[in-house]
């Protein structure tokens, strides 16, 4: 029987080796992680995250086919193919802080599979790596291996959270970049052979290790890309009576464009678009291309900006000041089905309301009261490290509450800040939610959810991300 081992009980870990479990039966599968914490998680009811479709896979394989411990070193050494995805912050000093990949954890892992493993393995790069981690990861267990044969294989995922397990189900490709020597060749045959269970042989693309680590930034960098290009153009549709949904239609159309990543919002948030892109200029310059670099650089700069625009918005539509004032937050979450804030740009417009003295009452249908107070007292990048490496009980951010309900956070507010796309927000009762509101009542959909003239006919003031602006708003400035 195949043994296969996964470093990292996360987002990625997780739903793959499930779906892997699910649909290679004669595979065991282990999932293995050093927090305690989160393996009791998987192995309860109340798996420790939420993604549609997730529980029903984890329920029908595990303690069959499909295991989750913290014995790590026990299930390492056993395995025939160790994949590891374990997290790779960006740094926070030192050498490239703020842009190049945090290796850290991943070499460790590097050292404990070369301390524990007794027979040949096969190593999956997982996680999100910068070119030419493997070449590095190589020389760990090649210096260390006591004889051993490691075969490294770069198999990135390509999951867009809230749709992972149908992603797993029916991926558009998976790649697998291995050496080109004869043992190479063998892991790469090796791996196919787990996909070939369910994924169809012209889907399973083969490369070389560099193109494939490379494949994965180029993809988050092309996507963030069109979310920041669709963003640029609200802020023009906004200055010129242009409308962005009609135009990104129009554009979307085209069939050598397609209409997909063409919403306009407040902003792209994620665990991957960022750190992805500042790792893409950071590989850039180390290789003596500022030009290139800047153009990506140029991508996160455009978010920033919206997310930016959009608080500026909120102030000055409202006199110019919030200080004081409650403001309504509906969604937390960087996107809809799915509770995961990894640099959702609800951190960002929370924290320039703060700034501004703003009381802020946030729902979100899946996000915890206590990960929202982490979210808004964390440095930057602190999200990546494991959770026992992050502040342990962070200062609880004075000016903000939490609850369960549309209606509670917007009782009494002077304005509306939708920062998720949930469905659930399209369909409250916003007559109800206008007369226990203060007035004038505003709504600032950052993600085009509402229907602004229903609104405006209850009597809101709306303002939706690139849409024709309403009357109230013209004469405020839209950058402080």
């Amino acid at each position: 029987m195949v043994k296969i081992c996964c470093i990292g009980a996360g987002y990625v870990g997780g739903p793959t080796m499930a779906v892997i479990a699910l649909k290679c039966p004669s595979i065991e599968v282990a999932v293995v992680d050093i927090s305690v914490p989160r393996i009791n998680a998987w192995n309860s009811d109340q798996l420790p995250i939420y993604e549609p479709g997730l529980d029903e896979v984890v329920k029908q394989c595990r303690g069959k086919n499909l295991f989750f411990s913290t014995d790590v070193e026990k299930h390492v050494a056993e395995a025939d193919i160790v994949f590891v995805s374990v997290n790779t912050p960006t740094k926070t000093r030192g050498l490239g802080a703020g842009k190049a990949a945090d290796l850290t954890y991943w070499e460790s892992a590097a050292r404990m599979i070369a301390d524990v493993s007794k027979s040949d393995k096969i190593v999956v790069e997982k996680s999100t790596v910068p070119v030419k981690t493997a070449e590095a990861i190589e020389k760990i267990l090649h210096h260390n291996s006591k004889g051993i044969n490691f075969q490294i294989l770069s198999n990135p995922e390509f999951l867009a959270e809230g749709t992972a397990i149908k992603d797993l189900f029916n991926p558009d490709r998976v790649l697998i970049g291995g050496r080109e020597t004869p043992g190479g060749q063998k892991a790469i045959e090796a791996l196919k052979d787990v996909y070939a269970h369910w994924v169809p042989e012209d889907r399973i693309i083969a490369t070389n290790l560099w193109s494939a680590e490379l494949s994965k930034l180029a993809a988050n960098a092309f996507l963030a890309q069109r979310i920041s290009s669709v963003n640029a153009m609200s802020a023009l549709c906004e200055a010129t009576g242009a409308d962005v949904y009609q135009v990104s239609h129009a554009v979307g159309k085209d069939t050598r464009i397609g209409p997909k990543f063409l919403n306009a919002s407040v902003g792209f948030g994620g665990s991957c678009f960022q750190k992805d892109i500042l790792n893409l200029v950071y590989i850039c310059e180390c290789n003596g291309l500022p030009e290139v670099a800047n153009y990506w650089k140029q991508v996160i700069s455009m978010n920033d900006y919206q997310k930016n625009r959009f608080v500026n918005r909120v102030v000055s539509s409202m006199f110019n000041t919030v200080s004081g004032k409650k403001i309504a937050v509906l969604g937390f979450a960087f996107k809809k089905d799915t509770g995961d804030t990894r640099e959702t740009p609800a951190i960002d417009v929370c924290k320039g309301l703060l700034g501004d003295k703003a009381f802020l009452s946030i729902y979100d249908p899946q996000v915890s009261g206590d990960q929202i107070q982490r979210d808004l007292s964390m440095n930057k990048f602190d999200w990546d490290h494991p959770l026992h490496l992050q502040p342990m009980s962070p200062t609880s951010v004075k000016q903000v509450s939490m609850t369960w309900d549309a209606y509670e956070a917007t009782k009494d507010a002077h304005g509306i800040c939708i920062l998720t796309e949930w469905d659930e927000f399209k369909t409250l009762d916003y007559q109800k939610i206008y007369d226990n509101m203060q007035k004038p009542a505003y709504v600032f959909d950052g993600r085009n959810v509402v229907n602004v003239e229903k609104l405006r006919e209850i009597g809101f003031i709306v303002y939706s991300i690139g849409k024709p602006l309403d009357p109230w708003l013209k004469d405020m400035p839209a950058v402080a």
